[in-house]
């Protein structure tokens, strides 16, 4: 899919000659594109459930498909659960390092008990008192930026969470000096876009407003945006 969006991307931007796309600007715009819309994946699951639960639920369309927002919601749950990874956490005493490709922790499990998380205050106070002192039975836990601070020492802590994407890069050869890259999926480091096909067109669309930004073309941005509302809205 990389090679088709950067194809299309390439021909929005050079219309009219207005700009070509280096490889490394495009890989650049390629990553933020992919994150963007991974990460609208969990707010746009958010929205679903605060609509059902304020019972705003109507039939829709899902990217040309007549569905309701519950199987949006559901198509999108799985596009995060192709993501998921469960993994043995490191760490020193009680507390654990998260993988540094972690994006959500969903949870913890310490000695096979799943651990509740609380907040650094509640952990304090948890901690100070008499009568509610967590221990391995009822074990609990609360996050820094990298890392989990549980309390007590487990023996094992593993963790359920979903990682980031992968970079996307497009590799390729070049035939001459000055001339135009071409292709190459064989390359080692060669990474295509994560994301389903279905998300193709607003990948193009994410890539065309950072482009247009870049080569102040400000219908090229405008183009990105534009597509981009369309495709939410199917």
């Amino acid at each position: 899919m990389i090679d088709s969006v950067r194809q299309t991307v390439q021909a929005i931007a050079n219309k009219n000659n207005r700009g070509y796309i280096t490889p490394s600007d495009f890989n650049l715009y390629a990553k933020l594109a992919q994150l963007d819309i991974f990460e609208d994946y969990f707010s746009d699951i958010n929205s679903f459930v605060n609509m059902k639960n304020a019972r705003l639920f109507t039939v829709g369309q899902n990217r040309g498909m007549n569905s309701g927002f519950a199987d949006l919601q559901r198509d999108y749950e799985e596009v995060i659960d192709t993501f998921s990874v469960i993994a043995t956490l490191s760490g020193a005493l009680n507390e654990y390092e998260f993988p540094a490709d972690a994006y959500r922790i969903m949870s913890i499990m310490a000695d096979g008990v799943e651990l509740e998380k609380v907040t650094y205050q509640k952990y304090v106070r948890l901690a100070g008192s008499n009568l509610s002192v967590p221990n391995a039975l009822f074990p609990v836990y609360y996050s820094n930026e990298n890392s989990a601070v549980i309390s007590y020492n487990p023996t094992t802590v593993t963790s359920n969470y979903i990682r980031k994407p992968f970079t996307p890069n497009w590799t390729y050869v070049e035939v001459s000096p000055g001339g135009e890259p071409i292709f190459n999926p064989s390359s080692v480091d060669y990474q295509d876009f994560e994301l389903p096909e279905v998300d193709e067109n607003l990948i193009v669309a994410k890539i065309c407003q950072y482009v247009g930004i870049s080569i102040r073309e400000s219908d090229v941005y405008q183009f990105g945006q534009t597509t981009e509302i369309e495709e939410k809205q199917r």
